[in-house]
């Protein structure tokens, strides 16, 4: 197994990048290579000597944050992000972890390994956690403008991944409305849920916002704008109530017992909240593994999305894509809502 980590992107590359891959490959007892400029990656290594299971392979750009991702991968071809990509188009390596552009890893990963059959647009799916298990968000922030037909074929790769990677059997899928009727939401919504109600998958009808958390589905589809919302404003909500339960713990002596002895419990709660903890966010669509990672993200953050790299490599997320999802997508009636 070797895992192509993007050693260039992300706020705190390549310091984050480096520790993460060591960690990763230490504790995993797999392969990592680091791709990017090799003298600034060999003078972190330097600091954080590795067994040997870290190896760097060396390109000369990097496509920056807010740089424009298609005309950035066609125009950086030595890029890191595209380098990592074509490492896996040429079986040098299983899978790539980027915490950079997000858009110029779609588009890197569309453009070496092309997308899987039946996918107009690949997609990238959030894992929440709830009180039992997970919640798959589909999509969080590759497609902002979409038609029906995209959001069924969300759904439907987020059935074989929930099937493939997350144990879940018959996953439910609901699609994020503003009611639970089938006369809410707007055209875009209601023309998916016809396509969605005529399918053979577990639909369940409309949900709210509310049901992302609540756990009584598997599967929430919306477009990337949406999604993308749901994602930050979830972020943003628990790092604001982990911050007041402290606050409000310290501002009293009972509190100030309840948050000595009640430590270990309050390090779980946090620890459930925190998105690092789950690592990145798999691309789905592409003919290969890929895995999305916060721009923000830390050293644990890392290694934990090279963890669900190998965790998905391992569970033939891209075999059981190849063979399952145009089974899904076969024999749905064309809709009006299908028009270019």
């Amino acid at each position: 197994m070797n895992i192509a980590v993007d050693a260039m992107g992300g706020d705190h590359a390549p310091r984050v990048a480096v520790l993460g891959a060591i960690e990763a490959a230490e504790e995993l007892g797999i392969k990592v290579t680091l791709v990017g400029n090799m003298d600034i990656i060999q003078k972190e290594l330097a600091s954080h000597p590795s067994t040997g299971c870290v190896s760097v392979f060396h390109c000369r750009e990097t496509v920056q944050m807010d740089e424009a991702p298609l005309r950035a991968v066609r125009q950086k071809k030595d890029s890191s992000i595209v380098v990592a990509f074509d490492l896996v188009k040429r079986g040098e390596a299983d899978a790539v972890v980027s915490a950079g552009n997000s858009g110029a890893t779609l588009a890197s990963g569309v453009l070496a390994l092309g997308k899987i059959e039946g996918v107009e647009r690949p997609a990238i799916a959030g894992i929440f956690p709830v009180e039992r298990g997970y919640v798959v968000l589909i999509d969080v922030g590759a497609n902002v403008d979409c038609r029906p037909t995209h959001l069924f074929q969300f759904g439907a790769m987020a059935h074989v991944f929930a099937a493939s990677c997350l144990g879940m059997k018959n996953p439910s899928i609901g699609l994020l409305s503003i009611g639970e009727e089938g006369s809410k939401g707007n055209e875009l919504v209601r023309l998916t849920r016809q396509l969605f109600e005529q399918s053979h998958m577990n639909f369940v009808g409309n949900v709210e916002g509310r049901d992302i958390f609540a756990g009584n589905v598997s599967i929430i589809v919306c477009d990337g704008f949406v999604g993308n919302v749901a994602l930050k404003l979830s972020e943003g909500m628990a790092e604001a109530v982990t911050g007041w339960l402290r606050s409000e713990l310290k501002d009293s002596i009972a509190g100030k017992a309840a948050l000595l002895f009640g430590r270990r419990s309050l390090g779980k709660f946090k620890k459930r909240l925190n998105y690092e903890e789950y690592g990145g966010a798999p691309l789905l669509g592409i003919n290969g593994v890929g895995i999305i990672c916060h721009g923000k993200s830390s050293t644990s953050a890392i290694k934990n999305a090279v963890r669900l790299a190998v965790q998905y490599v391992n569970n033939r997320l891209i075999e059981n894509m190849v063979e399952q999802l145009p089974l899904w997508l076969k024999g749905r009636p064309a809709m009006r809502g299908d028009i270019n």
